[in-house]
Parts: structure tokens; C-alpha cells; sequence
């Protein structure tokens, strides 16, 4: 299974693999670290990929960068690296993530600090850049935004960042040049993954056979334990074992394009025909056209054949050229949000929680509070489906105001006026608490793909 490849002319990498396995050691930025741990030890892998970006973590990190340039990339690389490096640089498994987050640069020279302290020997590192288009975006304030149709140039004053969904072929060229670990900002998430298999397995980029499946794999693989048993459980409808522990998946992609998932023996969860039907379909608005930046997939055929106890072969994937265009995530000041929640308990609870949030909306009113949007929710009870689940008898309520305003003083007021039922009333309330943030929103666009110039630079050790 480990990866065998040379280094050609020109620091090209030359696979020689016939089959390759990837692992993936986190979904998202607050993913536990033991399980990666577990499969950087157990799993036998080529390839390690840590999916870690939000549509809102980018412009977060970017407002970061801005007031500290040497952050910007993702708070807990560190800290997830370390539980994998050494055993990742010993047994050879090479290392991809999207933790670069707004200052990849940064987190590269991070990354080299910790090995030099901690006498780890890592190869060279690769970082890809050229997701940041704000400056081309602010160029072309005529694109339209695809969730209105509206031009752009109504946002633009609000705007912090522009990220383009950057497709495999750059980080497949990092690890081409001999790079140990590539870093990256914003890409399409399965692309973590289809570099890696270009890499190990010498697929063309034009091969839309392989790259579909490729594709597919990584669909599957992003979301990490979602895949085997995470999201999946349901107790009593759905079981799964051992969920505490839950494994991380791995994908074995042989090079004609042949592909089963599996996890480690021994790890909690399960995977098979089920929990793969289920990741399939997550984020999936038509299965027959799922556009991502290195093909259009058709999963309308897909299968899953279970082969083994958390083993699933995949097939039936289809795929056309990818388009023309990179979807653009566009991230802008959309104010500020304030919540206040308090409990209530004991008999007619139901009744004094709905008063007190009568009596916190009469009160911002009459204070000419502006907002965008205002919600009081009964959690448990009205908080998902309105009035229609409420429940008069509940014996435990508690009360949540949230409100979205331009401006920040009215969401400050939402948690004060909130709080100050604790004396003010109505009768046994108790544990309240406020929160005032401000709130990045997110918006797409679809940018020409010659405007936008990915690029690779390596570390020279």
C-alpha cells in the first residue's frame, strides 16, 4: 500500500503506484484530533487530509490576518499537526489540508517553527495560493451574486474577502515538486483528496472517468466520521456501535480508478451501503450535476457494495468537463447579532417563558431597536417548528431572543433587556446568559477561470 513514486525531470513527481490510500484526519476545524491520530498510526496511509474550512472561516481568519499578520490561518494547526507529524514523517504518509486558511505562508513558517523545536524531520513543505480574489473581484463589480442576481457592487463596501474554490491540479503540482505537506486556503473539498490521487497514481487531469470517481471519494471523505457512523446515529432507528470512539475513514483508490472505503479494526462507528448513501446525498441539489471545480458529477448511478465488515466498494460514478468558472465565496460585514437566553422551570413554565419574551420584544420597540430580523424561541418547544410545537405543559422552557442588526448597540440591548428579567419577571427564572458577535455573512459568485491564477511555491530545504 505505501506510496512509490520518483522524482522526474524538472522536480516533477513520477508515480508509480498501482493502489494508494488517503485518509482523512479532520472534517472540520473542531474536530477531535485522537481519531487522526489513530489512523496516522494504524491506517497505513499514502496520504493524510485535514478538511478544515467553512464557508465563513476564511473571512473570519482574513479579519485576523488584517490585525495580526502573522495569523490568519486556522487556530488549532498546531495542535492537530503535532498528534500526526511524527508518526506521519516516519512511515512515510505525506500530508494535505486547507488549515493555510487566509495566511497559508504563515502557517507553513508556523508549521517548520514546531518541527524545528520539537526535532521533527520534515520534508519540504508546499504551499498553493491564488483563492484570494478580492482584488479582482473589486475590479468587476458588475458579476452577479447567484443567490439574488444582483450585481455585486451593492456589497462591495461591506466586503472582507473573496475566495475562489480552487480546483486539485496546483496542490497536485505541490506534491508533484516532492512536497512532504501542501497547504492551502479555500478549495473545493473533494480537490484535498483528487490531488492526492493524481500524485499517487499519475492520473491526467482531463481523465473526467477517474477524476469523477476521484471526486466522489472525496465527496464522501470530507465530512470525515460522518461517513462511518457520525451523523448517521439515531438510537433505536439507527444504530451505531461504539460512537464515542467513532473511526476516521480511508479510501483505497487503485489507479484504473476502482475504489473501497474502510476504517481501522478495532475503532466505534460503522460504515457501509447505508452511511455512504447518506454522505452521498449530503449538499447534493441534483445528483445527475453536482458542479465542482475539476468536473460536473453524476451520481444519479452510484453504488455501494458492501465487501467486507466496514468495507464498501464504489462504482457507477460519472462526470463531465468541469466548467469555465470558480465558484467565488464573498464574505462581508452583515452587522451584529445579539442573544440572550434564561430558563424556566416548575408548573405553568411554558406560559411565564412565552410572557418573558413577549415582555423583551414590547421593550426593544419601544427603545426604536432596528433590526433585521428578531427571533423568540421557546426552545424544545417552538424553537423549529413555531407555534405548532409548543407543548402547555412543559416543565422546563428556556427562553432565547437573538436579533441581527446594522447596528451594534441594538444587538447589545437583546441580552441586557433579557437579563434583566432575572428580578424584573416573570416568576423562577434562572441561568441567563448573553452573547453579542459580529456577523460575517456569506454570498457566491461565478468568476471566468482565467481571471484567477493559481500558484505553487516550495520550500526549499
Amino acid at each position: 500500500m505505501r506510496s512509490r513514486a520518483s522524482i522526474g525531470p524538472g522536480g516533477a513527481c513520477v508515480a508509480t503506484n498501482e493502489q494508494i490510500r488517503i485518509g482523512v484526519g479532520a472534517g472540520f476545524a473542531d474536530d477531535r484530533v485522537a481519531p487522526a491520530r489513530d489512523l496516522a498510526e494504524r491506517g497505513q496511509l499514502d496520504y493524510l487530509v485535514f478538511e478544515c474550512l467553512a464557508e465563513r472561516t476564511i473571512a473570519r481568519e482574513t479579519l485576523t490576518r488584517l490585525s495580526h499578520p502573522d495569523l490568519g490561518y486556522t487556530p488549532n494547526l498546531i495542535d492537530r499537526l503535532a498528534a500526526v507529524l511524527p508518526v506521519c514523517v516516519a512511515r512515510g504518509t505525506r500530508i494535505v489540508t486547507n488549515m493555510g486558511a487566509a495566511n497559508p505562508r504563515q502557517a507553513r513558517l508556523a508549521v517548520r517553527q514546531w518541527c524545528q523545536a520539537n526535532q521533527v524531520s520534515l520534508g519540504p513543505i508546499g504551499v498553493v495560493e491564488g483563492d484570494d480574489v478580492l482584488a479582482v473581484l473589486r475590479a468587476h463589480p458588475e458579476l452577479r451574486l447567484m443567490e439574488c442576481g444582483t450585481p455585486v457592487e451593492a456589497l462591495l463596501p461591506d466586503v472582507v474577502a473573496a475566495n475562489a474554490y480552487l480546483g486539485a491540479a496546483p496542490l497536485a503540482d505541490a506534491l508533484g515538486q516532492g512536497a512532504a505537506m501542501v497547504i492551502t486556503g479555500r478549495v473545493a473539498d473533494p480537490a484535498l483528496f483528487v490531488a492526492c490521487m493524481m500524485d499517487g497514481l499519475g492520473w491526467r487531469y482531463d481523465d473526467y472517468p477517474l477524476i469523477g470517481a476521484g471526486t466522489f471519494a472525496g465527496h464522501l471523505l470530507e465530512c470525515g466520521a460522518q461517513v462511518s457512523g457520525g451523523c448517521f446515529a439515531d438510537p433505536g432507528v439507527k444504530e451505531v456501535p461504539d460512537l464515542a470512539h467513532v473511526g476516521m475513514p480511508y479510501v483505497d483508490v487503485h489507479r484504473d480508478g476502482r475504489m473501497e472505503l474502510g476504517k481501522v479494526d478495532g475503532t466505534g462507528g460503522r460504515l457501509d451501503a447505508a452511511t455512504c448513501t447518506e454522505q452521498a446525498l449530503y449538499e447534493i441539489h441534483d445528483p445527475h450535476a453536482y458542479v465542482t471545480a475539476d468536473c460536473v458529477l453524476d451520481i444519479a448511478q452510484a453504488r455501494f457494495e458492501e465487501i467486507g465488515r466496514d468495507r464498501v466498494a464504489v462504482s457507477g460514478v460519472r462526470a463531465r468537463p468541469r466548467t469555465d468558472s470558480y465558484k467565488v465565496s464573498v464574505g462581508y460585514r452583515a452587522g451584529w447579532m445579539g442573544e440572550g437566553e434564561i430558563a424556566y422551570a416548575g408548573p405553568n413554565a411554558f406560559a411565564r417563558a412565552r410572557l418573558a419574551g413577549e415582555i423583551v420584544k414590547l421593550r426593544l420597540q419601544e427603545a426604536a431597536h432596528v433590526f433585521e430580523d428578531l427571533r423568540v424561541d421557546l426552545i424544545g418547544h417552538t424553537a423549529l417548528h413555531g407555534e405548532h410545537g409548543q407543548a402547555q405543559g412543559a416543565y422546563e422552557v428556556r427562553l432565547r431572543v437573538c436579533g441581527r442588526s446594522l447596528h451594534k448597540e441594538a444587538a447589545r440591548a437583546v441580552g441586557v433587556e433579557v437579563k434583566t428579567l432575572n428580578l424584573n419577571g416573570p416568576a423562577g427564572s434562572g441561568g441567563s446568559a448573553s452573547t453579542l458577535r459580529e456577523v460575517i455573512g456569506v454570498k457566491s459568485v461565478l468568476m471566468p477561470r482565467h481571471w484567477v491564477h493559481p500558484h505553487v511555491t516550495m520550500e526549499r530545504l
